[in-house]
């Protein structure tokens, strides 16, 4: 019996880790492509034929599509809905809407995830805030993606990066109960399960190749609390609120936090 090991999480290899790269960049891709196209009248189902093209177009394959039942190649959330929204012939974009858009693509055995949100036209005042909050959490709390930490450090890192960002943007943000990110690979959940909140200092310990989907789903007003609908995916606020969502597959490196999910923005 060995004493004293330090339980970590998994590491990949540097050649891994390109891997990696290389499907994030893919994800990144179909993003960026969905957020062009979309517009007033256009469907969450046309953006998600948008985003499967660009991902086969690649070489590469959607890793939603046909995960535990899911139908589409993206999760499609529009406004209240915060995740796993089912792209539909029926859900027509309007103006103002804010779409969150989260996409996986395989690509040599290995997968990418990635998640975004924004405005179908202008954003309304606080809904901006959110918004414009959400992705501040996020690029903050990564940076505590480094080797020595702890699960529950990065966990940490995004609680207090989202109450920053409640005093920066003057909005009353909910960091949404249930949900959290994931150890990632060649399946696209792997463990561990990664809080959006927590104390420090718990947890395995992050060491150098070891890659988190770090992911805030934040809400505004302050409501934490959610619903499941008759479809057993789509998650939404408990009060109706907008709520918006930011992810990037991101590796702990000797040199830093590594974002492997780049895009355009």
């Amino acid at each position: 019996m060995l004493f004293g090991r330090k339980k970590t999480i998994a590491a990949k290899t540097p050649g891994e880790l390109d891997a990696m790269e290389a499907a994030g960049r893919i994800v990144g891709r179909a993003l960026t492509a969905v957020r062009d196209a979309a517009a007033p009248g256009v469907t969450t189902l046309e953006l998600d034929a948008i985003a499967e093209q660009v991902i086969r177009d690649h070489g590469a394959v959607p890793t939603f599509k046909g995960y535990q039942g899911f139908p589409g190649s993206i999760c499609a959330s529009v406004n209240e809905v915060v995740v796993h929204g089912i792209p539909s012939a029926d859900a027509a974009l309007k103006e103002g809407d804010l779409v969150s858009v989260d996409c996986g693509a395989t690509f040599d055995g290995w997968v990418g995830d990635s998640a975004w949100s924004f405005g179908v036209g202008e954003l309304a005042g606080d809904v901006d805030k959110l918004n414009r909050a959400t992705r501040a959490v996020l690029l903050d709390g990564l940076q505590a993606m480094i080797p020595g930490n702890r699960l529950t450090d990065v966990s940490h890192a995004l609680e207090r990066a989202t109450r920053e960002a409640e005093a920066a943007f003057g909005v009353k943000l909910g960091i949404l109960a249930g949900y959290g990110g994931h150890g990632i690979g060649r399946t696209m959940h792997e463990d561990p399960y990664l809080e959006n909140q927590g104390h420090p200092g718990r947890g395995p310990y992050i060491q150098a190749g070891s890659v988190l989907a770090i992911e805030p789903m934040l809400i505004l007003g302050g409501e934490t609390e959610s619903y499941v609908l008759e479809d057993d995916w789509t998650v939404i606020t408990a009060d109706g609120s907008p709520a918006s969502h930011w992810e990037h597959t991101v590796a702990a490196t000797d040199d830093g936090p590594r974002i492997l999910t780049p895009r355009s923005a």
